[in-house]
């Protein structure tokens, strides 16, 4: 039930004696948005958050730990302990990435608070936005991504291959980008097809980043003080805690990373932000709203390697 880039699922899930190994599955790469596997293994570290949690709620304490010489893979290790229901696991079955507007009403104090808390962790930076100002600038960065990737046809090409236009393709594939949880009517695949080559266009996109932005409560950006797949799981885990910490308190949230996934435009965002030659990793939108759709998730068994 965690996040991943195109709700790709891009992970197999191994059991070993005492301990469970999240490896990346490389067939569901996304080369045009992911050419280096940034979000993959950040998904990855979303779905270790998920397991740890989820081991502890059922007495499972969970060491999560990166094998790089065992073929860049994420081994959790379990030992028993006192079971404990954490508000987190509790959320994990309402956590979605919300991809609608939200009712632009700012958050308490304390409710930033929480999520600074739960969305920091080791080498990794939550810095979170809720000035108006600040916003719109993060928004131009968001369009200027946007725009690059709309005139770039590989990126284009592999989106619409992970969009599921209808509930019956939806459901058969178990994977991919419902239309109906970006808030869009189901349509059969072939008008869909059709539809997207019309409608979806520089504009369009932008124009609904805009509204989404300005209908939120604040932004969020996950900043990296090294690089590489370890850390980027690193940064899934601290998110993943972000987004779970957010559905418990009934504040929905939903990426843009634009301004992160541009190589050009990357080094202009990290000067907006004052953080040097640090990464930032992830931007996310944050507010309360309607819920939407959930994404659909593949059965367990053809997730285990």
């Amino acid at each position: 039930l965690a996040p991943s880039s195109h709700n790709s699922q891009c992970w197999k899930f191994r059991f070993e004696d005492n301990a469970v190994a999240i490896l990346p599955d490389l067939s569901r790469r996304c080369p045009a948005v992911d050419p280096d596997d940034h979000h993959l293994f950040v998904s990855l570290g979303c779905a270790a958050e998920n397991l740890v949690q989820a081991a502890l709620a059922n007495g499972l304490k969970g060491h999560a730990g990166f094998d790089a010489a065992g073929g860049d893979l994420l081994r959790v290790a379990l030992e028993p302990t006192t079971p404990v229901a954490s508000t987190l696991f509790q959320a994990i079955t309402e956590r979605q990435s919300t991809r609608g507007e939200y009712d632009g009403r700012p958050l308490a104090r304390q409710e930033l608070e929480q999520l600074e808390s739960a969305g920091s962790g080791h080498g990794v930076q939550l810095i979170l936005l809720t000035e108006r100002q600040a916003m719109e600038k993060v928004l131009e960065y968001v369009v200027q991504g946007n725009t690059a990737q709309m005139n770039d046809p590989a990126f284009v090409a592999e989106l619409k291959q992970w969009i599921r236009f209808s509930g019956d393709e939806a459901v058969r594939s178990g994977d991919g980008l419902y239309a109906a949880s970006s808030g869009n009517p189901p349509v059969p695949t072939w008008l869909g097809s059709l539809l997207f080559g019309l409608f979806f266009t520089p504009k369009s996109e932008n124009d609904k980043y805009a509204k989404h932005v300005r209908s939120s409560a604040g932004i969020a950006i996950f900043v990296s003080d090294t690089t590489g797949p370890a850390q980027w799981v690193e940064v899934g885990r601290c998110y993943e805690r972000f987004a779970l910490q957010s559905a418990a308190l009934g504040v929905r949230n939903a990426m843009l990373n634009q301004p992160v996934e541009v190589p050009t435009l990357r080094p202009q965002f990290a000067g907006f932000l004052g953080v040097g030659e640090r990464r930032p990793d992830l931007v996310v939108r944050f507010g309360r709203g309607p819920k939407l759709p959930s994404s659909l998730r593949r059965p367990v068994q053809a997730v285990l390697a």
